[in-house]
């Protein structure tokens, strides 16, 4: 660390200007599928509107995308698995990261040699901005990226999902960002709490942006509800699973559609579940689908299952659709999302009978469900691209500005006043601003 200063303040004597028209977005893996990566591709599609903007993907195991490349956005891999790779990579591959934490979802699928592809690409840039996108690459963004490079991260969970170790270095290391992304206010919230002693340049919330979807707004009449993501505990599938033996009890005639997919060991899990229930004929696996809002667009029910969401992005998608939503009040996302009774129904307590009773009440109210429909097209509209695509525009205008008045490299900050006790909803200067 003592040789990486001197290297830092070196290059800090002849960095040039920070070029915000120059943006890399790290990313785990931009051909796979899943939400962060369709909505990391979402914002890159904005932001190469006016600027030269690249993926940088850690690893590639697919030879083309599941979801489609936007415009003008480059994707480069910095351990490509679908080809042949030299002794070097196929040595170092065999060891573990050292830069990754074990506690992140990605360490088994990271190694020394991703661990020295992601410093070779960090340490090359002489400016830019780098936007990280999951804890392990912001720490290391953090703790590598050189003078003269603006550094945003991002984060697709929330904080009291992560780890104490996580949460440790977090605590440590987020302070030398430039800035510091949440998607939810309450999130926000918690990251203000928590870097108050050694806060980014910016915290701020900006949500997600709903994409553009295939597939007209639901006209609500076939009789089958929707649910989406991969199969993993966090989503509470097996709770679905449970909550449908009572729907399906009342309405025999209705049907549930799980799209998604997980581990072998998982979807096996699920589907035993869905069998042991005798559901086999009213719950369906219906795999990953390209064209999510084709399927949104044959529902009239939308639920979420989770037992945590960061965020929640398929409810923003269904509501696009005009399908009303249906979840557990779970943290984060859909309470922040979702207006009770205007767009959609919270279930606040987490029993699996009354998100039951809450989706039968919307099958067996024809006008309400119409009602919460309509509202949630109009909630979704706020969350457009254009709209949450600007507050991007303006974080970077605002990062350049400030930024082209130095580059050294900037001193950690200190101690938050009895003032930020408060959690004030702007304040500058290693500030917090609210979404």
């Amino acid at each position: 660390m003592w040789l990486l200063r001197r290297v830092n303040e070196r290059r800090a004597r002849r960095a040039p200007a920070p070029d915000t028209g120059t943006v890399r977005i790290l990313l785990q893996h931009a051909y796979g599928m899943g939400g962060t990566i369709r909505t990391v591709l979402n914002l890159a599609g904005y932001l190469a509107r006016e600027r030269d903007v690249e993926i940088v993907s850690m690893i590639r195991t697919a030879e083309e995308p599941f979801f489609p490349i936007p415009p003008g956005v480059r994707v480069s891999f910095l351990d490509d698995r679908t080809r042949p790779r030299g002794w070097i990579p196929r040595l170092l591959s065999r060891f573990p990261s050292v830069l990754i934490p074990e506690q992140e979802n990605v360490y088994r699928s990271v190694t020394l040699w991703t661990d020295l592809r992601l410093v070779g690409f960090l340490r090359s840039m002489r400016t830019g901005v780098v936007i990280s996108t999951r804890p392990g690459f912001n720490l290391v963004t953090a703790l590598f990226a050189p003078p003269g490079v603006l550094t945003v991260g991002q984060e697709h969970v929330a904080l009291d999902v992560h780890s104490p170790e996580i949460r440790r270095l977090v605590k440590r290391r987020y302070g030398r960002l430039d800035a510091f992304v949440t998607l939810t206010e309450a999130d926000l919230r918690q990251y203000a709490k928590t870097l108050r002693a050694d806060p980014p340049g910016r915290l701020l919330r900006i949500p997600n942006a709903v994409p553009d979807l295939a597939g007209d707004v639901s006209p609500l009449e076939e009789k089958a509800v929707v649910a989406i993501g991969r199969l993993v505990h966090a989503k509470g599938f097996d709770r679905l699973v449970r909550a449908w033996a009572h729907v399906a009890a009342a309405h025999p005639d209705w049907v549930l559609r799980i799209y998604g997919r997980g581990a072998a060991k998982a979807e096996a899990r699920l589907r035993a579940r869905i069998e042991d229930a005798g559901l086999q004929d009213k719950v369906f696996l219906m795999g990953s689908s390209p064209e999510i809002g084709v399927e949104l667009a044959k529902a009239s029910v939308y639920v979420v299952s989770s037992r945590y969401e960061g965020f929640g992005m398929t409810i923003l998608e269904a509501m696009s659709k005009g399908v009303p939503v249906v979840s557990f009040d779970c943290p984060h996302g859909p309470r922040e999302i979702i207006t009770h009774e205007h767009d959609g129904l919270l279930v606040r307590s987490k029993k699996a009978q009354d998100l039951a009773g809450a989706v039968c009440r919307l099958i067996e109210d024809r006008e309400l469900r119409g009602t919460l429909g309509a509202n949630a097209v109009c909630t979704a509209a706020g969350y457009d691209l254009n709209a949450v695509g600007a507050r991007w525009d303006a974080l970077l205008a605002d990062l350049g500005q400030e930024q082209a008045v130095t580059v050294a490299p900037r001193p950690p900050s200190p101690a938050a006043s009895p003032a930020f006790a408060g959690l004030p909803r702007a304040v500058t200067g290693g500030r917090i601003q609210a979404g």
